[in-house]
């Protein structure tokens, strides 16, 4: 009985653990002082409308939204691939080539920004919008991954089977058969990528050449006090896009379920 009282306790104190420095961030954006501390010294919009009128904001958010809808894109039509094939028809390699997928996300961040870097560089890109898009996709790709083997482990596989029997060739059954009954895991798998991409730091600034993205810009910014607010804002403008963007993912993936 005692550890079934303290069991709410526990789950209470470490939301706020969690989620509140995160929940000063969008207060503080409409302080009307460029110090975040308490006590306010009134309510503001200034520095949303400061945010609006920067055109480096504007600039670094066009980049991060091309670069992650690109890496979004390709992450999630190489984890379909990927994830099919581990599945359904499983060639020799398959297991292997799914497993290899999802190792990124065991590597530190820093050891992937270093290796991707000489890698660029040995190919003749250098730091740039593309090595920043490729990086990304290795960054994406395990989310990706791991939510389209779980829809795709959850069709039957007596549906291709049957495919296969009428004489569908495994394009036909993939097409018209599988990929129908997974749409909303890759819609699911899609924003789940975008907002890695979207949100990722360190391997964009080990990549990232004279087109910085948007986290980077917030990076670049927090070295001067009275760009702060203006900050705080945009962070918090990120967080509510990300909010929504991460719950509609979860209902395509719920979705995906039934």
């Amino acid at each position: 009985m005692k550890q079934g009282r303290l069991l709410p306790i526990y789950i209470g104190a470490y939301i706020v653990f969690l989620y509140l420095p995160v929940a000063l961030i969008p207060l503080f954006s409409f302080n009307d002082s460029i110090q975040a501390a308490f006590p306010m010294k009134g309510l503001t919009l200034a520095w949303y409308r400061t945010l609006l009128q920067t055109p480096a904001i504007g600039q670094a958010l066009r980049n991060s939204l091309i670069i992650a809808i690109a890496a979004a894109s390709i992450a999630t039509l190489c984890a379909t691939t990927i994830t099919y094939l581990e599945v359904f028809p499983r060639p020799p390699l398959a297991r292997l080539i799914g497993a290899l997928a999802r190792l990124p996300i065991l590597i530190p961040g820093v050891i992937v920004g270093i290796a991707l870097l000489i890698l660029v560089n040995l190919a003749g890109l250098g730091p740039s919008r593309i090595a920043i898009v490729l990086g990304h996709v290795l960054v994406c790709l395990p989310a990706a991954v791991t939510v389209l083997r779980a829809r795709f482990a959850a069709i039957p596989r007596s549906i291709s089977e049957a495919a296969a029997d009428l004489g569908a060739s495994d394009f036909t059954v993939f097409r018209r058969a599988v990929l129908p009954l997974a749409w909303s895991a890759i819609g699911s798998a899609f924003t789940l990528s975008f907002l890695t991409s979207f949100d990722e730091f360190i391997v964009a600034y080990f990549l990232a050449g004279t087109e910085p993205t948007l986290p980077l810009y917030i990076w670049s910014q927090l070295r001067f006090p009275k760009s702060l607010p203006v900050v705080m804002a945009l962070g918090s403008l990120i967080l509510l896009v990300s909010a929504l963007l991460a719950g509609a993912a979860e209902l395509l993936r719920r979705r995906s379920r039934v």
